[in-house]
This record gives structure tokens, sequence and C-alpha cells, in this order.
């Protein structure tokens, strides 16, 4: 099973930076960085493939950036210019494939609070 650890959360004035990171206990085939604001459902930040593919909302795109720490098997989400929109919690999300049951299981970490003020 993958175990996953964020950290880096926290308060910035909007405008600020912030930069979170994940780390992975195992083998991973993608990793990615969701968030939940208050009263709506969880929504993908961005994604990252182990053939380096990228995907990021639309809402991120040119700000947030995710990238991938091989020798600490972590991945960052660095995130510039935050508007007060992203306050959410984050959580680091990664896919891995179990060979008993042949299917892609999800992971995710304990999620970290990112709050942006005006």
């Amino acid at each position: 099973q993958v175990q996953l650890v964020e950290s880096g959360g926290g308060l910035v004035q909007a405008g600020g930076s912030l930069r979170l990171s994940c780390a992975a206990s195992g083998s991973t085939f993608s990793m990615g960085w969701y968030r939940q604001a208050p009263g709506q459902q969880r929504e993908l930040v961005a994604r990252l493939t182990y053939g380096s593919s990228t995907d990021y909302a639309d809402a991120v795109k040119g700000r947030f950036t995710i990238s991938r720490d091989n020798a600490r098997n972590t991945v960052n989400l660095q995130m510039n210019s935050l508007k007060p929109e992203d306050t959410a919690v984050y959580y680091c999300n990664a896919r891995a494939f179990t060979l008993r049951t042949a299917r892609y299981d999800d992971y995710w970490g304990q999620g970290t609070q990112v709050t942006v003020s005006s």
C-alpha cells in the first residue's frame, strides 16, 4: 500500500506563494493534487504521470506548477500568485496498481489547509 504525507499549507496574502509537498512511500502510477473548498466537491488541481505528462485545472494554469523530486520520492506543487478562491483543503493523491485485484487504486493524504486572504 501507498502511504502519503503532505506538508506546506498555511495562510498567505493574495499574490503570495506557497509550496506543497507530498512524500510517497511506495510505487505509484501517477500523483496529483486535489482541493476541496467549504460546501464544494473535491476537484483536480494538478496531476503528474510517470511519463511526466501534466494536467492542470484551468483555474490554476500559469500559476501552479507540479513537479517531482526523485531523490526524495516526493511530488511538489508550487503555487504562485495565489488568489482568495484558491482557499481550500489540498489533498495529495496517488494511483497505484494492485496485482492482487488487477486494478488501480487511489490513495489520499490527510489534507493540508491553504488559506489566501484578500
